[in-house]
């Protein structure tokens, strides 16, 4: 039973709509009401259906057929949401946030994933591109021992089919930071070239691409990080629809995501360290251009000094019956520039 509903109208937003007795698949119902009447009626058995952005018109049939709360279905509905656990009186409610990166664009973007479960049901509704349940109930359908557990078992895989994304996205996060960071710590900078008229472009745009990873981490800790109480709750406490024997496994999946958080934390720090390198980098080559725009000014300054006070025109200035005045003066101020010119590259100033 791939799709259905009271009218067939729901098909669209329906991806998938299953009876599993005994942790397997069977046939039933095309409508959903009926289904899921069936499944209550043998005891060990519930009803998975799947929806994908569905209206409020869609959606109302079945929020009103498996008794959902009116609170939750907003928030199914207007998603948006953070990562959280509520428990109601005929449901337990679960939000997740998938994420995905781009490599080429550097981007984070994250979905949404709501899970409901109850009296012999559960309803997934899912929200963006990211993260399809498809391959999540095929792998659960092949491994019947763990989908017996009714839909707790569900929600289990879910979780940890988005928790386990956490790490494969900060793994690729880390290898494109760590490109940055060498980028930085080059010879040039992350210089395009050697040349001082490219820096203030490159560093602005080094700068703007530190601030970009910032961005996406951030987004990506808003996906992580509050899912920390609702997966702790889970593992530890006694939460209803939740069966006392699923705690181990959601344990597996909290150290998981405690790890996934940790991996965040530290590319949170990492960008923090770059971001100061980089700054600092930037203003040991100000103060480098500074020493050499005032070395080169002490240079000009001395033989325009001298010139200057040459063209007073005093009557008793030195040696200016001399006619070997001219070119010694000339003479020394040369030498006075050298002088300095050797002076200032000997401490690194030029």
């Amino acid at each position: 039973m791939r799709t259905g509903g009271r009218s067939g109208d729901n098909a669209a937003v329906i991806v998938d709509c299953a009876i599993y007795r005994d942790g397997h698949r069977t046939d039933g119902p095309a409508d959903f009401s009926d289904a899921l009447d069936e499944a209550r009626a043998h005891g060990d058995a519930f009803l998975w259906i799947g929806l994908h952005e569905p209206t409020e018109d869609e959606f109302s049939l079945v929020s009103s057929e498996f008794g959902l709360h009116p609170l939750a279905v907003e928030d199914a509905l207007t998603a948006h949401q953070r990562p959280k656990l509520e428990v109601y009186d005929d449901s337990l409610f679960l939000v997740l946030k998938p994420v995905e990166y781009e490599q080429k664009s550097d981007t984070v973007t994250t979905g949404e994933l709501m899970v409901f479960i109850g009296d012999s049901f559960v309803v997934t509704v899912r929200h963006g591109e990211g993260s399809p349940l498809g391959e999540v109930r095929r792998r659960l359908e092949a491994d019947p021992s763990v989908l017996k557990h009714g839909p707790t078992a569900v929600m289990y895989a879910v979780s940890d089919e988005v928790v386990d994304h956490y790490t494969e996205v900060a793994d690729e996060l880390q290898v494109d930071l760590e490109e940055l960071e060498a980028e930085v710590f080059a010879p040039d900078g992350g210089d395009s070239s050697s040349g001082s008229s490219s820096r203030p472009s490159s560093s602005k745009s080094t700068a703007a691409r530190i601030y970009g990873f910032k961005r996406q981490v951030l987004e990506f800790r808003r996906a992580t990080v509050p899912l920390a109480a609702p997966m702790a709750r889970l593992a530890g406490g006694s939460v209803p629809f939740v069966h006392d024997r699923s705690r181990p496994f959601f344990r597996d999946v909290n150290d998981h995501l405690l790890h996934a958080n940790e991996q965040v934390e530290g590319l949170d720090r990492l960008l923090s360290d770059i971001l100061s390198a980089h700054l600092a980098q930037m203003g040991v080559r100000q103060n480098d251009d500074m020493r050499k725009i005032s070395a080169w000014a002490a240079m000009a300054a001395v033989p325009t000094l001298i010139a200057g006070i040459y063209g007073m025109n005093f009557e008793h200035m030195p040696e200016l019956t001399y006619v070997w005045a001219y070119p010694t003066v000339l003479a020394v101020m040369v030498v006075l520039v050298l002088g300095l010119h050797r002076t200032f590259k000997r401490r690194g100033w030029l």
